[in-house]
């Protein structure tokens, strides 16, 4: 059975926790998905240090996100323009929203990686765990 959105104070939906649903990203997530890219662009070495509601990245994972990128070509991963939100996917999991976000590059626009990413509700926002970046 789908959950429908509610409101949750002001203008801002919860978002769908149907297991059977991929649904776009919220966009009360969007702009901590857009600085966990960014720190990807930045290519930091722990990725999305820094950010609060970010759980901490193992150097392993950073570093293993990082070669993905370098491994798909001689590219340069950009931020997220808007349209990424077009095609970017997100679905409940019993406890969490996995998040596959398509990332872009200068040279082709979107690409055919994605930065893999689960969403917890942490009341009253939520936490963010970046798993890999990958092509599917």
């Amino acid at each position: 059975m789908a959950s429908t959105p509610k409101r949750s104070g002001g203008d801002v939906e919860d978002p769908v926790k149907d297991e059977a649903l991929e649904v776009p990203i919220p966009e009360v997530w969007r702009p901590t998905l857009r600085a966990i890219v960014d720190s990807l662009v930045r290519r930091d070495t722990i990725i999305g240090a820094g950010l609060p509601s970010v759980d901490p990245v193992p150097p392993e994972t950073s570093q293993l996100c990082l070669q993905a990128i370098d491994d798909y070509g001689d590219v340069a991963l950009i931020s997220l323009p808007d349209e990424s939100w077009d095609t970017s996917v997100a679905l409940w999991y019993g406890d969490r929203w996995r998040c596959l976000v398509d990332l872009w590059t200068a040279e082709e626009g979107r690409s055919d990686l994605v930065l893999d990413v689960d969403v917890f509700e942490n009341r009253p926002g939520y936490r963010f765990s970046v798993h890999l970046v990958y092509v599917p």
